[in-house]
């Protein structure tokens, strides 16, 4: 029962999310509604002067008054001339209408995927987000271009039909007294089992757009380790999964269509036959019998059709259900209540019994503390695992510490913007990221604008300027695929380099240089050394032979600072940093 009131309530929300985008187009979709009344309108009156053409015939005379046939004949093809061209308007502004709200939507969930904390990309998969953002918004796209149109062609042209039915015979309208609630219950039988099977199909077309992403990007690796098979196999379950979905949803919901059409057939043929009993009794004309069975055609064509688009519209819910599901997801915080902007920063950063889980019963980092002086080179090193990265994320407020304190200059960050907060660091990661864009532009990313001097100058102490110059259009060469036309090393000391030209007090390396050679990177930290003084450095590496300079290196051990202090202060206190500098260098 409680799956149930959860669905009522998750499909419940999705139509209101896409009635809101609607909402925001109201006056494109009143005028397609004026359209598809007057289309609809006009259409209607043409089985009325059809009937009143066949009267024109007198039984059992043969005589036939053609003044009259002409007359209604052309009344017709006006109404339906006027009718074809307010349906083509119709089309018209529902591509136009889909297009906008399709617009809005896409813009609204990628500015939502910024919103979102750091942690949700950690735990899906990005094939799984993309398929949200594309395939699924495209399918909501051409279900409120053509469904949609058709539903508001249905409604009318039904009640429509209907009324002149009434008109005509309301004792031969009670035929459909029978079959329409047949076909209701029928159509809501079987939509109700259909609508898990499209959602499961999007889940399951998600879930191998993320894998395909995954394979990848990854393929070097899969490639060196000869898994191909494996990937293979794994992919062909996955596809399998996709596309027996797939077939489960498109053929269940294809059942709906001719079902609810053999319930039409069925009414037109009982129409038929009560109608012959009553122009036997006298009771109608023949006029009155062929209008009535046009009407019928059309009340019950329309609910044939809509019968038929039931599959393609819990497609569009399905999809519609994952696009508002991410949607909803809980955003990063919000700053605190007067939360200050940091600003005219010295780099001072005192960390105080820190504790902080992933899982709060899991503690990746127990009690940490420690204080670097603005200026400092600061080394965090230990084994995989300790919490190293750990410590970043709390740095930057990618995670807030469940216990204890970060300040900066005096300041903790809990009082302050996270924006702010930010923009004092620089930050270069060991996955190297770099954009569609120009070597110029990927440089200045942090600092649009800057001259080619300055550009210059920060790369020839990151030691890329005589690389950069080697390339086709030198500073001005366009990089594609995220670089993939350069090395690892190549991509990672440009990043450096973009990190260099950021105004910021502190600097953050995560493993930054664990791509590039030992005499570029002995260059490198020379560089930034006279690059950056009166800035505060954290650097995150495996290889201690960069961190011997360092002011002070953090040894941490499952979550804690078990050791800190200098190179030389460290090796002579012989615990767990001189092992682990004689295990590297052995």
């Amino acid at each position: 029962m409680s799956r149930k009131g959860e669905k009522k309530r998750f499909s419940r929300r999705t139509l209101i999310g896409l009635g809101r985008y609607l909402f925001r187009e109201k006056w494109l979709l009143l005028a397609a509604v004026c359209c598809t009344f007057g289309s609809n309108l006009f259409a209607l009156t043409g089985p009325r002067l059809t009937g009143f053409a066949i009267g024109a015939i007198e039984p059992g005379q043969g005589a036939v008054d053609f003044s009259r046939v002409v007359y209604y004949a052309l009344w017709m093809a006006g109404f339906y001339l006027v009718s074809a061209v307010m349906s083509y308007g119709l089309q018209a502004l529902m591509i136009t209408l889909s297009r906008r709200v399709v617009y809005r939507m896409r813009q609204d969930l990628f500015e939502k995927l910024l919103r979102l904390p750091v942690g949700y990309f950690d735990i899906h998969q990005t094939g799984d987000i993309i398929s949200r953002i594309s395939y699924d918004i495209d399918t909501v796209n051409a279900s409120l271009s053509n469904d949609l149109v058709q539903l508001l062609t249905t409604g009318i042209t039904v009640a429509g039909s209907l009324g002149m039915m009434i008109a005509i015979s309301s004792r031969l309208v009670l035929v459909f007294a029978f079959t329409v609630p047949l076909s209701v219950c029928l159509t809501k039988f079987l939509t109700g089992k259909t609508r898990p099977l499209f959602r499961r199909r999007s889940a399951k077309l998600g879930e191998l757009n993320g894998f395909v992403e995954e394979m990848i990007t990854g393929q070097k690796s899969l490639k060196a380790y000869g898994r191909e098979a494996y990937v293979i196999g794994r992919c062909d379950e996955k596809n399998d999964a996709a596309a027996e979905a797939f077939y489960r949803a498109e053929y269940y919901g294809s059942i709906v269509g001719p079902c609810v059409n053999f319930v039409n057939n069925l009414s037109l043929s009982l129409t038929g036959i009560f109608g012959a009993l009553l122009y036997l009794a006298g009771s109608m004309s023949i006029g009155n019998i062929s209008s009535f069975v046009l009407y019928s055609r059309k009340f019950s064509g329309p609910i044939n059709e809509a019968a038929n688009i039931v599959s393609e519209l819990q497609s569009a819910l399905a999809a519609a259900e994952r696009v508002f599901t991410l949607m909803d997801e809980t955003e990063e915080g919000a700053d605190a209540i007067g939360a200050a902007k940091l600003e005219a920063v010295d780099g001072k950063v005192a960390v105080s019994h820190v504790r902080f889980g992933y899982l709060p019963e899991k503690p990746v980092i127990r009690d940490l503390s420690f204080t670097a002086c603005p200026g400092q080179l600061i080394a965090v090193v230990g084994h995989t695992g300790a919490g190293k990265t750990t410590l970043i994320n709390l740095l930057m407020r990618f995670y807030d510490v469940q216990k204890g304190r970060i300040l900066v200059d005096d300041q903790d960050v809990m009082g302050l913007t996270r924006k702010s907060l930010r923009c004092a660091y620089a930050m270069v990661l060991q996955d190297t990221w770099l954009f569609y864009g120009s070597v110029y532009e990927n440089l200045t990313y942090g600092r649009p604008g800057l001259s080619y001097e300055e550009v210059e100058r920060a790369a020839r102490a990151a030691d890329v300027h005589s690389f950069i110059m080697r390339m086709p259009d030198g500073y001005d060469t366009l990089l594609t695929d995220e670089g993939t036309n350069l090395s690892k090393g190549q991509k990672q000391l440009l990043t450096i380099a973009r990190a260099m030209l950021l105004d910021a007090k502190m600097l953050i390396l995560d493993e930054a240089t664990s791509n590039v050679d030992t005499e570029t990177e002995r260059r490198i930290q020379n560089a930034m050394r006279s690059l950056m003084q009166d800035k505060t450095c954290f650097i995150i590496a495996h290889r201690l032979s960069t961190i011997q300079n360092a002011d002070l290196i953090l040894v941490m051990d499952q979550g804690e600072v078990i050791e800190q202090g200098t190179h030389e202060e460290l090796m002579k206190k012989n615990g767990a940093y001189r092992k682990l500098y004689e295990a590297q260098f052995e």
